[in-house]
């Protein structure tokens, strides 16, 4: 079956992932979501990733974080650009997610980046995704 959205893909199963408690989650690499991974790791929201090679295109094992009592670090993903409906914005438009408690991933000139990075260098660009 053809994937339209494997970034809304990728958002979705580790969404499932944590609900259901798990914690790793396998899915489809491509460069595009390694770098979210990287993002994510960076930012705190998850242990840490792994690109594992197979004769296809190969897996992106990530490693969910959890709080004290098995409660969440990722409280929320949400695909804001999506392949019917890009959103652009300019630097001085970008807002911050939840006040600055959220990131914003941003597909930029000069590679993906946080909201934050963005308005620092002045960039703009497309929204991918948010997440608190």
């Amino acid at each position: 079956m053809a994937m339209s959205d494997s970034i809304a893909d990728m958002l979705t199963r580790i969404r499932n992932a944590e609900k259901a408690k798990l914690n790793v989650v396998n899915i489809p690499a491509s460069k595009l979501k390694i770098e979210i991974a990287r993002i994510l790791k960076n930012e705190g929201f998850i242990k840490n990733y792994k690109f594992i090679k197979d004769t296809k295109q190969g897996v992106l094992r990530i490693y969910l974080k959890y709080g004290q009592g098995q409660s969440k670090v990722i409280f929320g993903l949400d695909r804001v650009s999506k392949p019917s409906r890009r959103v652009y914005v300019k630097s001085k438009d970008i807002n911050p997610v939840l006040n600055g408690m959220g990131i914003a991933i941003l597909s930029t000139s000069k590679g993906l980046m946080t909201d934050k990075k963005a308005r620092n260098e002045n960039i703009g660009g497309e929204i991918l995704c948010n997440v608190w």
